[in-house]
């Protein structure tokens, strides 16, 4: 019995022109992202204080927060959570 993995085809089917084809679509899909990171980081360094503590942040986590490395639930960055121990 053969056994045919369509990844394997595709892979094989897709060299050459086509993968120039995807590199081109994950580059234009990475700079929108950025783009769109750069007009969110931009309109909230626009914000002032009180309206940064409002939505829970303050200013130097402004960045950290549009890249989705702040934990709203506690207000600090992820990763420096405090462990409790009984």
């Amino acid at each position: 019995m053969t056994v045919i993995f369509s990844s394997a085809t595709r892979r094989a089917a897709t060299g050459g022109l086509g993968g120039f084809v995807r590199w081109i679509g994950i580059c234009t899909h990475a700079l929108a992202a950025r783009w769109e990171r750069r007009a969110a980081i931009n309109a909230l360094r626009k914000r002032d204080d009180r309206e940064l503590r409002d939505i829970g942040l303050a200013r130097c986590q402004i960045e950290a927060a549009v890249r989705g490395g702040t934990d709203p639930g506690l207000g600090r960055l992820r990763g420096r959570r405090k462990s409790y121990s009984h």
